[in-house]
């Protein structure tokens, strides 16, 4: 899954790059997107009853975007999941092969009403296999 976004002013530091914490907020909406995709967003997997709060991350900055650069998140999920879910993402600029970061973020699945860590839902594992089909 890639996504498009649009790199905005405000996303900037004062040296005219992206602010390195901007590319979590990137991830994330890489992330969003994804589970759009395959049909569970956010809202959905919530109303199952399910968290998925970020446990661990990582990036690795290569390469600089700047304001108005377009660039595309690519959004990669290798395994399907237990209990926890890793997601890797790939940032370039649109239309470019180079890297720009590259990093993953590490999720838990955790039933809302308790806090604690369980299963992913049957669900959600049933649709990211039909992904990898």
């Amino acid at each position: 899954m890639t996504s498009q976004i649009r790199v905005r002013y405000a996303d900037t530091d004062q040296m005219k790059s992206v602010y390195y914490a901007k590319y979590y907020e990137y991830f994330e909406q890489g992330r969003s997107d994804l589970l759009r995709e395959i049909g569970m967003p956010y809202s959905e997997i919530e109303a199952l009853g399910y968290f998925l709060p970020v446990v661990e991350s990582h990036a690795r900055y290569i390469s600089s975007a700047r304001y108005d650069n377009l660039i595309e998140v690519k959004t990669i999920v290798r395994e399907i999941p237990a209990a926890r879910i890793r997601i890797d993402y790939e940032i370039r600029r649109a239309g470019e092969t180079d890297l720009l970061v590259e990093g993953y973020t590490v999720h838990s699945f955790v039933k809302s009403d308790t806090g604690r860590p369980t299963r992913a839902p049957a669900s959600f594992i049933k649709l990211l296999q039909s992904k990898f089909e």
